[in-house]
């Protein structure tokens, strides 16, 4: 009797950890679907108001298509990183990136005014979870969140709520919010995948509750083409990788902190990835130092 216990617990937890590992390899295998060329159209759409103000003006719908390389960075068993670059005639743009990690527990929350607040999670608040770091044209922090990566019926999709900046479209026109409050759903396709958004303009003051003063549709697909059609961005990686590597492992010392992470709009009336965009710096001193400079101490 007891052999068979014992049989019968060791079959059990060896049909958990396979279990596991299969699902470590399906939440991998659609995560790296985001990789490789797309044809991307961007949707927006400001759908309900909660200003009271007679003279309140919602954002007008935002749409723009293009195309956009994915870059696999990192592959490896608890981490995918993708760098995304758009390519738009001649000109190529280094965009956003986005880093995967399994049951991670450190994130860093955005909480308005280019601050962002660390804090560590539970390793039973992250079980089975993978977190989705955003990160900006510079490498610098954008938005993470934490959630688990679902298959079922045909579907694999991943879904998270979290604090963001302004996004590009917005902060250039609007100022009178400071949180963009995101829902975001990343779903596989047969086509390729969908960035599915359900957004909240939040206004964030100190000692105050939050407040929301309109919701935002955001539906952005991206649909796979050959990947020959990229290869100018392709290239491009080539060429930069190296640059862009210091960039990236300079973050990396200053995320590495876990602390309340602060950030200057501006150096000398000047943004940080006019800085790092500029051809001629390579140098990996003059690299830190210009991100450094960027960082409230």
């Amino acid at each position: 009797m007891k052999s068979t216990l014992s049989f019968l617990v060791i079959l059990t937890f060896g049909t958990f950890i396979t279990h596991g590992q299969k699902k470590l390899k399906q939440d991998r295998a659609a995560i790296k679907e985001m990789c490789g060329c797309f044809e991307i159209k961007f949707n927006f759409a400001e759908t309900f108001s909660y200003n009271q103000d007679s003279l309140y003006r919602p954002s007008k719908i935002y749409q723009t298509k293009g195309l956009e390389w994915g870059q696999l960075v990192v592959d490896e068993k608890n981490k995918v990183s993708i760098q995304h670059i758009l390519q738009a005639g001649p000109h190529i743009i280094k965009h956003w990136r986005q880093d995967w990690l399994y049951e991670n527990t450190d994130l860093y929350t955005y909480n308005g005014d280019n601050e962002w607040l660390f804090e560590t999670k539970s390793k039973s608040d992250v079980d089975g979870q993978w977190t989705q770091k955003v990160f900006q044209v510079d490498d610098s922090p954008r938005y993470e969140g934490s959630g688990t990566w679902i298959h079922i019926d045909g579907k694999s999709y991943w879904e998270n709520t979290t604090t963001a900046p302004l996004p590009r479209r917005e902060y250039t026109k609007r100022s009178d919010y400071n949180i963009t409050l995101r829902g975001n759903r990343h779903e596989i396709t047969d086509y390729g995948w969908v960035h599915d958004q359900d957004n909240k303009k939040v206004v964030r003051e100190s000692g105050k509750e939050d407040i929301v003063i309109a919701d935002e549709k955001g539906y952005s697909t991206y649909k796979k083409v050959d990947d020959s059609k990229c290869q100018a961005a392709q290239d491009w990686w080539k060429k930069h990788y190296d640059k862009w590597e210091i960039v990236r492992t300079k973050w990396d010392d200053v995320y590495g902190r876990k602390q309340t992470l602060s950030l200057e709009s501006k150096v000398d009336n000047k943004v940080l990835y006019k800085y790092l965009f500029d051809d001629e710096m390579v140098d990996a001193t003059e690299i830190n130092d210009v991100i450094e400079s960027f960082v409230k101490k």
